[in-house]
């Protein structure tokens, strides 16, 4: 089989799985989940066929979908170090979460539409990863934006999840739709959306760089990476199945928007890359501080996603996609595990999710907890851990670069140590605070099994950037040209120190302030109005609340007033009305009466003589 050939079926297994699934598997739900599963693992073994098949060199095939006339629209396939490693990443964790979902979704009564959109997921999310085209990068774009809906909407009999997949489909729309007209202006300005023709054709002339088409084409990644002004859909994205938070909120699909920079980082000029960087040093502060007032064990999370696709957005913005890309998978790594060792204590405490009403589980659930701590330890950046090294790379190039970023994203890195601790000193020591937290165990072993690979991934996925160059070529050059940098050395030391002295601080201050197993929130009983000002989260849901309910539907009721009275009443039927008036009199003209002749006829004559006197004198 040749690595084409192996990619087409890492594309096509997951779409099969979700056709069998939804025509013939709906009643069939546990028949439905091995084959999704299975089909996880066999598009992993393909990926990683397809990997070793190319043997480091580009495989790009494609193949004609659509014409209109000059236009064609392609669909293929292009492998090179980034996808390759993209592709890796996805298949793998992929696989994991698909197992871990065995357990966590047992006993859910929908288990084929469950695993039917997570099969549909693994088919768009590939398709963003393999494409070699922009329109071809839109049409999964989409569909991993419908797949979202579909998931996060899975407890549709819950009104929180009907309203988080309803606004995370709205939201996102408004950053698809800069997306698109991004395409549009980039085949009018380059005459393909081809990937890697237009990377040609830059390469030969930089000034066909445009600023408009890096700026609009932006817009996707700040809609999908959730990030400012678009941010406010992921936290309310929870409301999915936690196996869901794992795959699409936290590993995959968020990074999407990344990965999309990191694929057409030669189209970006300094003025874009400076706003990406800001854009990305806000997230990763402010969901910091608002992640110290969330009691939802998946709502700390997802802040805490929040924040490191800040720290992406930045390593990018500062001209360095392969430390993007780095921080991007050992992210996967690490925050798959922690979302998926708190759908296991979710799973152990009968789904209890308040933080505070659990407490005492490291003796209830020890491989939970020993694979959640690592995952925070590589979160915080601790030595050894996977987080690490691509943290600590992104806070060097700042340093080197931009040196408020840099300082700026060593106080998230504080912040984030700070808040993980509260999370893991409350939840897992102390006594239990709850009846569900009480009577917690461990969960089975097909959701272990998961926990423990991602744990091992989480320290040893740190060492990515020293794989061979068919998996890491673009992350070993940003690191070589960092280090080839004067001053890289001294540089080192100050981050390793900071660094250091950051999840110390961190971990520690939260261990002494928040205590073990705490059943209140000390900071919420100690300083009210700081923490009240924290969970307004800056008014964002409350202001674009009231920006829908006062303005755009103010605007849009003036809009239906016009169209109902001007365009439907004067335009439409107005002249429809005008229209049948006209006949009406013409029908008044041939009533049959030789009476109504004549009068017609004498008024006739009455006008005429009216005119000519008028005309004539």
């Amino acid at each position: 089989m040749t690595a084409t050939q192996s990619l087409l079926v890492v594309l096509l297994a997951p779409l099969f799985s979700a056709v069998v699934i939804g025509l013939f598997l709906r009643r069939f739900g546990q028949l439905a989940a091995y084959i999704s599963v299975a089909t996880s693992g066999v598009i992993f073994l393909a990926a990683v066929h397809a990997v070793w098949t190319a043997g480091g060199e580009i495989v790009h095939d494609s193949w004609l979908w659509l014409s209109f006339g000059a236009f064609d629209v392609s669909m293929g396939v292009f492998l090179d170090d980034v996808s390759a490693t993209m592709m890796l990443m996805v298949t793998f964790v992929g696989f994991l979460i698909h197992v871990f979902s065995l357990g966590y979704m047992a006993k859910d009564a929908s288990l084929a539409r469950y695993f039917g959109g997570l099969s549909i997921f693994m088919c768009s999310m590939l398709g963003i990863v393999l494409a070699d085209n922009l329109v071809m990068i839109f049409v999964f774009w989409e569909l991993v934006g419908f797949s979202s809906y579909m998931l996060i909407g899975h407890y549709m009999t819950k009104p929180a999840a009907a309203a988080a997949q309803k606004k995370a489909f709205i939201v996102n729309r408004i950053g698809d739709l800069g997306f698109v007209v991004g395409i549009a202006y980039a085949y009018w300005h380059f005459g393909t959306t081809d990937l890697e023709v237009m990377g040609a054709l830059v390469g030969a002339d930089p000034n066909l760089i445009h600023a408009g088409i890096a700026a609009l084409l932006m817009c996707g990644f700040i809609g999908k990476s959730a990030q400012f002004p678009l941010h406010v859909w992921l936290p309310d994205a929870m409301a999915g199945p936690t196996p869901v938070s794992a795959l699409i909120h936290a590993a995959t699909m968020v990074a999407a928007g990344g990965y999309f920079l990191i694929r057409i980082v030669y189209l970006f000029p300094p003025e874009v890359l400076s706003i990406i960087v800001w854009l990305g040093v806000f997230g990763a502060v402010y969901a910091g501080f608002c992640a110290y007032a969330r009691r939802d064990i998946k709502q700390v999370l997802a802040y805490s996603t929040l924040s490191q696709l800040g720290y992406i957005g930045a390593a990018f913005g500062l001209g360095y996609p392969g430390i993007a890309l780095f921080h991007l998978i050992t992210h996967a790594f690490f925050k798959a595990l922690l979302f998926l060792g708190a759908g296991s204590v979710i799973h152990g405490c009968h789904h209890e999710q308040d933080i505070f009403k659990l407490g005492g589980l490291w003796r209830k659930m020890p491989v939970t907890a020993l694979t959640f701590l690592i995952g925070i330890l590589a979160l915080c950046g601790v030595y050894g851990f996977s987080g690490y090294y691509s943290k600590d790379a992104i806070l060097i190039a700042g340093g080197m670069t931009n040196v408020p970023v840099a300082v700026l994203l060593t106080f998230g890195a504080l912040l984030t140590a700070g808040y993980m601790g509260r999370l893991f000193w409350i939840v897992f020591l102390g006594k239990p605070n709850s009846e569900a937290a009480a009577h917690a165990k461990e969960s089975p072993l097909v959701m272990v099994v998961p926990l423990v690979l991602l744990a091992l991934l989480s320290i040893a996925g740190g060492w990515l950037g020293y794989w061979p160059e068919v998996l890491g070529a673009t992350i070993k050059a940003d690191k070589a040209e960092l280090i080839q940098m004067t001053g890289y050395d001294a540089m080192y030391l100050r981050v390793a120190l900071l660094g250091t002295l950051a999840w110390i601080i961190g971990l520690g201050g939260s261990f002494f302030f928040y205590g073990r197993g705490a059943s209140e929130d000390r900071l919420e009983k100690i300083a009210a109005p700081l923490y009240s000002f924290i969970n307004q989260r800056l008014w964002f849901d409350e202001t674009y609340d009231f920006y829908v309910l006062k303005v755009q539907q103010r605007f849009a009721d003036l809009l239906s007033l016009l169209d109902v009275f001007l365009i439907k009443g004067v335009l439409v039927r107005g002249s429809a009305g005008l229209v049948g008036l006209v006949g009406m009199c013409a029908r008044s003209l041939h009533v049959g009466s030789i009476h109504g002749y004549v009068y017609w006829f004498l008024a006739g004559m009455l006008l005429l003589w009216a005119v000519a006197a008028g005309i004539f004198g």
